[in-house]
């Protein structure tokens, strides 16, 4: 039951809003309520339904920190594995160009065998039955020739076996800058996909507390509603503003599954698996000191940014390309070979007759005068490939190959400034919005609690309150998203700078002004 003077106060207030007054009212009069006696029974309030749930958070979660998920995206997530594959690839590969200062070795046998006729150089034709055997290093050792596949062997040309090795020391380096970059992209995407859990859970937390505020709200109003002084529509803008809160809840949840799902994605995780945060709290986490000004920042990512670095290494190994293709017609091409076995045979023109039984003597071809036998053989030829056009063509698809690698190396310099230079700013303008709401959200507080207090007293209508409920839900949600905004702000900017060492980051302590 309302005091006098409170009853006097909303009856002036219905009077100044138009719902009683003269016959040329703008509003429509609605029917009068009968004030409640004391001791009679009111209307049975507009039951409030429970908080909703979505069933999506159902179970037990897995907690997982941020460090965790670091380390586990590096031993599970398929991009940085496959960039490590690449590294290794580029590993065997220089192995291989390396191996090419190696000889081959070739270990076999073989044997020859010839019945026929035979031209001698001299145009004689001959009847030859001949045979011979060799076994050792080599093979194909036929007639009076060397042996044809030796058994130590080294066949290429100087200049491109020396070049082709030094460009796989660079493709290997390159390869490794790259795999890092690929690294660090990846955590970035894991580390924004943990503070998107941490954003949801966050904005969960705050769901709740705007749900339970805005439900006590409601029944102040339906209360008041009972009492004869209130107003049923205030009563169900009170009740539409506690179903929206609902909502908001829903969409927190399904936020939590999302960020989660995506997470899990990241670790190579089972997707059924819910993950949830192991931070209860939401606080500004300064990576990059601010004291340190964008000159010094471009600085350090020039030096330490893999994608530049990795360039750097593209453009060597096309300087080396370059070279090779310009010294290769000056270069010989050089075969070695030496082989060493066991040679022997025979034909019918030097073998000894076996005796017939009739008397006659038959010539037949046989192996025998088995000896030692060593050949060294040493090839040295300089070569125009078609003509020297080709060389030509070689020389001038190089040079474009530097150009090309010097451009892409200016696009990611461009690439690299740009991403330092946005995280900057986001970076300064988050944290300068992290104290603006701040300051939001406890000056939304101090007003919904006086409010509040208002209304309890019978010194203001129930109603009034839920403005100021708005005005702080909001401000709390303005409030974790610049933290959050602030946080991934500095990831990025730590990844711009390539992941410097912490030395880097340091800045000398100022020294003390003289007095």
């Amino acid at each position: 039951m309302l005091s006098k003077r409170a009853r006097a106060r909303w009856l002036g207030a219905l009077l100044i809003a138009g719902y009683w007054g003269t016959p040329g009212a703008l509003y429509a009069q609605p029917p009068a309520k009968e004030i409640p006696q004391i001791g009679e029974k009111l209307p049975a309030p507009r039951p409030l339904l429970a908080a909703p749930n979505t069933g999506l958070l159902a179970g037990q979660p897995a907690q997982i920190d941020l460090a965790s998920a670091q380390r586990l995206a590096g031993v599970q997530n398929p991009e940085i594995l496959l960039a490590q594959e690449r590294v290794e690839e580029a590993a065997a590969l220089r192995q291989l160009a390396a191996a090419q200062f190696l000889p081959s070795l070739n270990v076999g046998t073989d044997t020859d065998i010839h019945t026929g006729p035979l031209q001698r150089s001299t145009g004689q034709i001959i009847e030859e039955n001949r045979g011979s055997l060799y076994l050792g290093l080599g093979a194909a050792a036929v007639g009076a020739g060397t042996v044809n596949i030796p058994g130590l062997v080294w066949s290429g040309n100087v200049s491109d076996t020396i070049y082709t090795n030094l460009v796989a020391r660079q493709r290997v380096q390159q390869q490794q800058f790259s795999s890092q970059a690929v690294r660090n992209e990846v955590l970035l995407r894991v580390a924004d996909a943990y503070l998107e859990l941490v954003r949801a859970k966050g904005r969960l937390a705050v769901g709740l507390k705007n749900r339970a505020e805005a439900a006590e709200i409601a029944r102040m109003t339906a209360n008041f509603d009972r009492t004869g002084y209130g107003s049923q529509a205030d009563a169900d803008r009170a009740a539409t503003d506690l179903e929206q809160r609902d909502t908001d809840l829903l969409g927190a949840e399904g936020a939590m599954a999302t960020a989660s799902a995506r997470l899990a994605q990241l670790l190579s995780l089972d997707p059924a698996t819910r993950l949830d945060a192991a931070d209860t709290y939401v606080v500004p986490a300064p990576i990059v000191p601010d004291p340190i000004p964008l000159p010094e920042l471009l600085a350090i990512a020039l030096t330490q940014r893999p994608e530049l670095r990795e360039r750097q290494a593209a453009i060597r190994a096309a300087l080396l390309e370059l070279d090779s293709a310009k010294v290769l017609p000056f270069s010989p091409n050089v075969i070695l070979g030496y082989s060493a076995g066991s040679f022997g045979g025979g034909s019918n023109l030097v073998a000894n007759g076996i005796l017939q039984a009739d008397g006659s003597v038959l010539q037949q071809n046989r192996f025998g005068n088995f000896g030692d036998r060593q050949d060294v053989d040493a090839i040295v030829f300089w070569s125009l490939r078609n003509l020297g056009v080709g060389n030509l063509a070689l020389i001038r698809l190089a040079d474009s190959n530097v150009r090309s690698e010097r451009l892409r190396q200016v696009e990611v310099l461009d690439r690299v400034g740009a991403e330092v230079a946005t995280a900057y700013a986001k970076a300064r303008a988050r944290f300068a919005q992290i104290a603006t709401n701040e300051r939001a959200a406890q000056d939304s507080e101090k007003a919904f609690q006086q409010d509040v207090v208002r209304a309890r007293n019978n010194l203001g209508l129930p109603i009034e309150v839920l403005d100021s409920m708005r005005l702080l839900g909001r401000s709390r949600y303005a409030y974790l998203d610049a933290i959050i905004d602030y946080n991934r702000a500095q990831f990025e900017l730590y990844v711009a700078l390539g992941q410097p060492p912490a030395d880097f980051l340091a800045l000398p302590a100022p020294a003390p002004k003289a007095k």
